[in-house]
């Protein structure tokens, strides 16, 4: 079997290793592929991974041999499963492997907007703590989340284990879903989407991209929100409507923001909430833990192997083959 890579960087920067996957067939792998290239580099593979560069239905439509498609990711909109669907090619994605990871980062930024560790060490590395008068000193209010309330926006793994840490916190728990469903932790009150977003002062994202959630937050979103609270966002970037935040943290309609993603990564230099004080941005890390990665590089060898083995798993598309 002729497997290629198309952008295994990401995943793989020099710390894994890629035997496994080398041991299924002839294996090809490119850190990055610009658009223009995917049919030329994947001309003759039998089974493509992807990542984030897009198997489109010209591009399937070029390569004859295909007969799988691997994300590398748990996300797959970066493919289009209906025309994979349509040429009888099963699309596997990889799910769960970054739940663990991604629950501890929302407390990352939730940490980090509270304390604002990393600017107190700047100071104190930038000679702050030697000239103080004093034996401490801040430079923004620091917040304790005992006794807050914590908003969960989607109820998948993710946002399950989110509410967990919450609790171990100290916090109360509230929860909005799109599908009504009984709350899975003791303690936790699911509650309208009204009643989360005037109550938390913690509101955290874990829902799907969909056309019903794109832009849900957007500026009279964020004018019911306390203007104490703090939005995390380590889901998908076009969840939230970024000039109505960039507007909002500005106006002080809120107190601030975490975010791990937005909606065009890498983002333009003049982006509305890059140099925002009150706006913590990371570069889509969330996922990228050692241990998440390894689960991911795992999975996906696994999924492939699956294939090869006539009993295909993690397949998104399995209801649309064409057989």
């Amino acid at each position: 079997m002729k497997i290629v890579i198309l952008d295994g960087f990401t995943l793989n920067p020099g710390d894994l290793s890629w035997a496994k996957l080398e041991s299924l067939g002839e294996l090809t792998i490119y850190d990055r592929t610009p658009v223009e290239l995917i049919v030329e580099r994947a001309q003759g593979a039998d089974a493509i991974l992807t990542n984030k560069t897009p198997v489109r239905a010209d591009k399937i439509a070029q390569l004859p041999n295909l007969k799988y498609i691997g994300v590398l990711a748990t996300g797959y909109d970066v493919v289009d499963v209906d025309a994979a669907a349509e040429r009888g090619i099963p699309v596997a994605n990889v799910p769960a492997y970054s739940t663990q990871s991604v629950a501890q980062f929302v407390f990352t930024l939730l940490l980090e907007l509270c304390h604002r560790a990393g600017d107190h060490s700047s100071a104190v590395h930038g000679g702050g703590w030697a000239a103080s008068p004093d034996f401490c000193f801040w430079n923004s209010p620091l917040v304790e989340l005992q006794g807050k309330t914590f908003g969960v926006i989607g109820l998948g793994r993710i946002g399950e284990q989110a509410a967990r840490i919450a609790q171990a916190f100290g916090m109360d728990i509230v929860a909005a879903t799109r599908t009504p469903k009984p709350a899975p932790i003791e303690g936790m009150r699911m509650v309208s989407m009204d009643e989360l977003v005037a109550t938390a002062d913690v509101i955290s994202l874990h829902c799907p991209l969909t056309p019903e959630t794109s832009g849900l937050v957007n500026k009279s979103f964020l004018e019911c929100m306390k203007p104490n609270a703090f939005l995390i966002n380590t889901s998908r970037g076009k969840l939230i409507v970024e000039q109505d935040l960039a507007d909002a943290l500005r106006n002080g309609t809120i107190a601030g923001a975490g975010l791990d993603v937005v909606s065009v990564e890498p983002p333009s230099a003049d982006h509305p909430l890059v140099g925002l004080t009150n706006c913590i941005i990371t570069p889509h890390i969330a996922w990228a833990t050692k241990e998440a990665r390894i689960r991911l590089m795992e999975t996906a060898t696994a999924n492939l192997a699956a294939f090869q083995g006539e009993a295909p798993v993690n397949v998104v598309n399995a209801g649309r083959l064409v057989r």
